[in-house]
């Protein structure tokens, strides 16, 4: 994810829409891709995602740049999805109705590829994506800042509010659980060295 020049922050600051416009454009879909993954719709995190930019617009005089932007508006991003969640759940205990877990691949395969193979690739995905989905929410969201977001792990600390060090562990943690989801989904083998690659090396 590139980040954007200081001076295009700055201009946006000052009330230049079209500054604030290219900031949209350059992390609109990073913080949609990450509200997809928290929220598991489409349409709520397309919500999610334009009520942090009117936050972004309406705060954005406060910045000041002790942090990357992108660091900034994940915050601000998951601060509205732990909100929205917060509403889902408390939606449902009043209603009793289930969610109804419909979602929406966010890649489209590219045709040119072998179908077999995007078909395998795409069934993949879902299969970590369904994985990620069984993680505790303490190692999910550091989880898909670090992979989704891209952020640093001291970015990810000032994002949650959590020490890098808390950070770290949380992500391993994170990483090492979805292994065992997968292995015990069948979806991974673990690849042990034979006795012929063992001390040499392989032609």
């Amino acid at each position: 994810m590139t980040e954007l020049d200081a001076a295009v922050v700055e201009r946006a600051q000052k009330g230049d829409r079209n500054a604030f416009e290219a900031i949209v454009t350059a992390y609109e879909k990073p913080l949609y891709n990450y509200a997809l993954r928290l929220l598991r719709s489409p349409e709520d995190a397309a919500d999610a995602v334009q009520d942090a930019f009117v936050k972004v617009y309406t705060g954005l005089g406060s910045f000041r740049g002790d942090s990357r932007l992108s660091t900034w508006l994940f915050r601000i991003l998951n601060n509205v999805c732990v909100d929205a969640l917060r509403a889902r759940r408390e939606t449902a205990s009043l209603t009793a109705e289930d969610e109804n877990g419909e979602e929406t691949e966010l890649e489209i395969p590219d045709e040119r590829f072998d179908p077999a193979a995007v078909l395998e690739r795409q069934d993949l995905r879902e299969r970590v994506r369904r994985g990620v989905e069984l993680l505790p929410e303490d190692f999910k969201k550091p989880l898909l800042l670090r992979e989704f977001g891209g952020l640093s792990y001291d970015e990810i600390a000032v994002a949650l509010a959590l020490d890098p060090g808390t950070v770290k562990t949380r992500i391993f943690r994170a990483r090492k659980k979805l292994c065992a989801i997968l292995l015990q989904d069948g979806n991974f083998s673990e690849k042990k060295p034979s006795k012929d690659q063992k001390g040499g090396v392989r032609a």
